[in-house]
């Protein structure tokens, strides 16, 4: 996807519309795909594929009869993805805001058939388009080595568009990126925390202190992750109540370890964490929390924690912490902590997940794991004087 300039003289005042493409605006979107690029055309087969298309928003900006520019955004079905596939804006029309506004309609449009991303690619040497893609809220997370066909890279782009059409956004809600590989629960712990006292110092002290606390011993490889009941006990030592919701009472993340000797530890673990969590008291509910649940926790000022399968996102089934911060008629807001280059802080806060989506994200493994921790503060107890001990 490229946008290109020309020496023409350029248009200064224009009144744009804009308008679903239609086969009327074929011999045009040709024109103007030759004028744009000189590699990886639409031809006029696929122009009228796309138009008749019921997998597309195909858009053409219009001057009186004039086409001055078209973007084409793909969805592929049964995700929440949409893809910008070609975005192009007439030489003597560009410097008059066509394409931001043209994205700007893709964007909305794209939100209103159900999709919570939208991702691009770009041609690394259009310095241009990435500048406006960057300016519209897109960030870099890949490149494809020699996509173009005169082999060019392109850089991948992608922006959360869902909150696009959210009436109320999103109250600031404390974010804190990890610092090892399986400290994910630890930190989503303390996300939670500090949401509901302000006080709370986010450290590496405290995601390690946590850790130690919480650890499972093994995973299914590497160090250990963070047990449900490890981290309600790391939030009760720190001064809150806690309540835990999991849909078993079997030991947890043991049917991916193929070590005896590793199960044998792990059951062990389990049962002294059962056991803890029984003298603290704490709510252990053997269920699935409930969407109504986690609604009127939020609505209460609550942190949650809850476990997901990062195969929906990166394809690899690995259990990973996630704090939930909010949710709406069709979606859940999680603020994740993993973040991985190119990615920034604004990535992975508040992303937007569809409910039926979050679902089959929340199960882990052959079982189907799923686990919440809802933390709420105890006001019989001074949160701060518990976290004084932590390095600042």
């Amino acid at each position: 996807m490229q946008v290109t300039h020309s020496q023409q003289k350029k248009l200064t005042s224009i009144e744009v519309s804009f308008k679903k493409a239609s086969l009327e605006h074929l011999d045009q979107l040709l024109a103007l795909e030759t004028q744009s690029f000189k590699t990886d055309r639409l031809s006029r087969r696929r122009f009228k594929h796309w138009i008749a298309s019921d997998h597309g928003i195909f858009v053409v900006a219009m001057c009186d009869e004039r086409l001055l520019g078209y973007g084409l955004v793909i969805m592929r079905k049964g995700t929440r993805l949409a893809r910008l596939y070609s975005i192009a804006v007439s030489s003597d029309a560009q410097g008059l805001g066509i394409g931001k506004n043209l994205l700007a309609k893709l964007e909305q449009k794209s939100v209103e058939a159900g999709k919570l991303f939208l991702r691009l690619e770009v041609a690394s040497n259009n310095t241009v388009a990435i500048s406006l893609y960057e300016k519209s809220g897109y960030r870099k997370f890949g490149i494809y080595k020699g996509y173009y066909n005169n082999e060019i890279d392109a850089v991948r782009m992608q922006k959360p568009i869902r909150q696009l059409l959210t009436q109320h956004p999103a109250k600031a809600y404390p974010w804190y990126e990890q610092t090892t590989d399986f400290t994910c629960g630890p930190s989503a712990l303390m996300m939670a925390m500090a949401s509901i006292n302000s006080s709370i110092k986010m450290s590496q002290f405290e995601e390690l202190d946590i850790w130690r606390k919480a650890t499972t011993i093994f995973m299914t490889s590497g160090h250990g992750g963070c047990h449900p009941l490890g981290l309600a006990l790391a939030a009760i030592e720190r001064g809150f109540q806690a309540e835990v919701f999991i849909n078993t009472q079997e030991p947890l993340f043991i049917d991916g370890v193929r070590s005896e000797h590793k199960k044998t530890i792990m059951k062990a673990v389990d049962k002294q964490f059962l056991q803890q969590a029984k003298n603290a008291n704490i709510n252990v509910n053997y269920c699935e929390v409930t969407i109504a649940q986690l609604r009127e926790s939020l609505a209460k000022g609550d942190g949650i924690v809850s476990l997901i399968s990062t195969y929906q996102l990166d394809g690899k089934k690995i259990p990973h912490w996630v704090t939930i911060t909010g949710i709406d008629e069709q979606c859940l807001y999680l603020h994740d902590s993993d973040l991985e280059e190119p990615q920034q802080p604004m990535d992975n806060q508040h992303i937007p997940i569809a409910i039926e989506d979050f679902y089959a994200m929340s199960g882990f493994g052959k079982s189907k794991l799923r686990t919440t921790v809802i933390v709420s503060q105890n006001h019989h107890f001074n949160n701060t004087k518990a976290m004084s001990n932590g390095l600042e």
